[in-house]
């Protein structure tokens, strides 16, 4: 028998709260992120990549192994440790209804940007919007495809999480499975977009604009494409039930917000900005 001595602080817990070991993948990521973002500011700034592609490099390389590791512990921590009860899966639920916050935030300034250009354009763009010698894109052809299929993405993941809900884990794989093909021809149709348009990012206020709104919003759809993909990994391996799917659901949510400033984006800047 163990010794009232060597017992540890968790071998008596008179509460639903999940208390978090040590861990160095904060520090690990915060370094690496950092490592990233001076990469990428020196060379958006004129340096050479030769000199600033292996910080750029090392920072990515690491970021993307630290959220896989750090992932990974929280996915053990809510299957095989059983840490997520009903009050940790509630915080995690809240924490990341904030974070939704914040993104929706990022957003509004990013569409402020856009109308205070648009709205009163500047006589340095011929006072007008589009700008002079500006080719808008025709928001009939690509835009209003990736906006049907950005939304039938919307009812196949919905599909899927009402399935699991239901017990029905065969249908609640293939609507993921389906979402996720979805969002990579989405994706597709965008890289497609970008390649073709009649303007660049540096064609005045207009191309930084629309860039900068369609490029976050592109950046956003890769992150909810791999919370899906990695939802779907989960599924298949028996990660979920009908009443413990806390990360499906977080997935499911992004990606509902991916769809709803979609929408937005395709009003203000392909229709209204294309007008």
């Amino acid at each position: 028998m163990t010794s009232i001595g060597n017992l540890r602080r968790y071998d008596f817990q008179y509460h639903p709260f999940h208390l978090v070991t040590q861990s160095p993948w904060p520090l690990l990521i915060s370094i690496s992120l950092f490592s990233l973002v001076i990469g990428a500011v020196l060379y958006m700034h004129g340096y050479p990549y030769t000199y600033v592609g292996t910080t750029f490099r090392l920072g990515f390389i690491n970021t993307a192994a630290t959220m896989y590791f750090w992932l990974t512990d929280v996915t053990n921590e809510g299957t095989l440790n059983g840490d997520h009860t009903k009050e940790v899966v509630k915080g995690l639920l809240i924490g990341f209804l904030l974070f939704l916050v914040s993104e929706l935030f990022v957003f509004v300034s990013v569409f402020w940007a856009y109308f205070h250009s648009s709205l009163v354009a500047a006589i340095e763009i011929g006072g007008i919007w589009p700008p002079l010698a500006i080719i808008a894109l025709d928001p009939y052809g690509i835009p209003l495809l990736n906006t049907i299929v950005l939304l039938s993405s919307g009812s196949t993941v919905t599909m899927a999480h009402h399935a699991i809900i239901k017990g029905d884990r065969r249908y609640s794989i293939w609507g993921l499975l389906l979402t996720i093909v979805l969002a990579i021809f989405f994706t597709g149709l965008q890289y497609f977009e970008y390649v073709n348009a009649p303007f660049t990012i540096a064609d005045s206020v207009f191309g930084s604009a629309f860039y900068c709104s369609t490029g976050l919003h592109g950046l956003h759809v890769l992150v909810g494409t791999g919370m899906l993909l990695s939802s779907f990994i989960r599924m298949v391996n028996y990660h979920f039930t009908d009443s413990h799917h806390q990360g499906l659901e977080s997935g499911i949510l992004y990606w509902h917000f991916v769809d709803v400033v979609w929408l937005f984006l395709y009003i203000a800047v392909y229709y209204w900005g294309g007008l």
